[in-house]
């Protein structure tokens, strides 16, 4: 989705259950921290807002982005996860590193959720620049971290 076109705070919860008995897996990468700080906190409040329990959502970090699939994968496994939400951030450099992460992390994540049969979001933000990135971690486009917990919320009451 292109978010110059649509804020990532705006959804739809016309279709969303009650979430109080379900339990969530974080995975967010340090790299880039201050920023998947920001998205991991939008997606912790939109569970939250949606009845999640905070005692139910587990939080843990990986060293960078293309760790988020194993990550995801080490939680999906246990039975009592029922989702698994992921967050990092890629900003394309001087070379073409971006590409080949943004590509890993797709299809580890797709395959980490059809492996596991359960929801695994995409919450990584990948950007030309550090601006496009902030707009996308609470600034003028909305938060990232909200749109991958909205995802998993809406699958879940698939």
């Amino acid at each position: 989705m292109a978010t110059a076109l649509k804020n990532l705070d705006d959804y739809s919860t016309a279709s969303f259950a009650d979430m109080s008995d379900k339990k969530f897996g974080l995975v967010v990468a340090e790299w880039h921290k201050d920023i998947t700080d920001a998205l991991s906190n939008g997606a912790i409040e939109t569970l939250l807002k949606h009845g999640a329990k905070k005692e139910n959502i587990f939080r843990n970090t990986v060293p960078g982005s293309f760790e988020l699939t194993l990550g995801a994968q080490f939680l999906a496994q246990h039975e009592e996860i029922d989702a698994v939400i992921c967050i990092g951030v890629v900003i394309k450099g001087d070379t073409k590193h971006d590409d080949y992460i943004n590509h890993a992390v797709a299809n580890g994540l797709t395959n980490v959720s059809l492996k596991y049969n359960k929801p695994v979001s995409f919450g990584l933000v990948t950007t030309n620049n550090l601006e496009q990135a902030l707009d996308r971690a609470g600034g003028k486009h909305g938060n990232k971290g909200v749109e991958a917990a909205a995802a998993v919320i809406h699958m879940l009451s698939f």
